[in-house]
């Protein structure tokens, strides 16, 4: 087994309102779709085979602080998506922080949906 985990979903309560935060912080475009019934928008991905995820409105998915966190890629600082969080409609919970000089640096902030996530970084 190549990765733990293969998949994510964030809840989203307004889809169009979480793409629209999702690009901002990220810097890239979210592919919407709707899917079995569930309204989609796929996070950036670079090439097959990777980790992927999606924003996602249905009656399965509540937007919550609690719970699993997802760590989203941060790139190689953090800082940069980061900076763009409170712009786009979130609030930083918890500046970058250093784990470990092998480990890199995290941070959590909160979605425009509710959703505590949090990014990695090595710098």
């Amino acid at each position: 087994m190549a990765n733990a985990i293969n998949w994510f979903e964030i809840p989203a309560n307004d889809l169009d309102r979480a793409i629209d935060f999702y690009k901002k912080v990220l810097g890239g475009e979210l592919q919407k779709q709707d899917i079995g019934g569930f309204q989609m928008a796929f996070l950036p991905m670079d090439g097959e085979g990777q980790v992927g995820g999606a924003l996602c409105k249905s009656d399965m998915h509540i937007p919550s602080a609690e719970g699993a966190v997802v760590y989203l890629n941060g790139g190689e600082d953090l800082s940069t998506p980061l900076s763009r969080v409170n712009e786009a409609g979130g609030e930083v919970v918890m500046p970058k922080t250093k784990i470990s000089d092998e480990i890199g640096y995290f941070a959590f902030f909160m979605d425009t949906e509710g959703n505590k996530i949090a990014f990695h970084s090595p710098k």
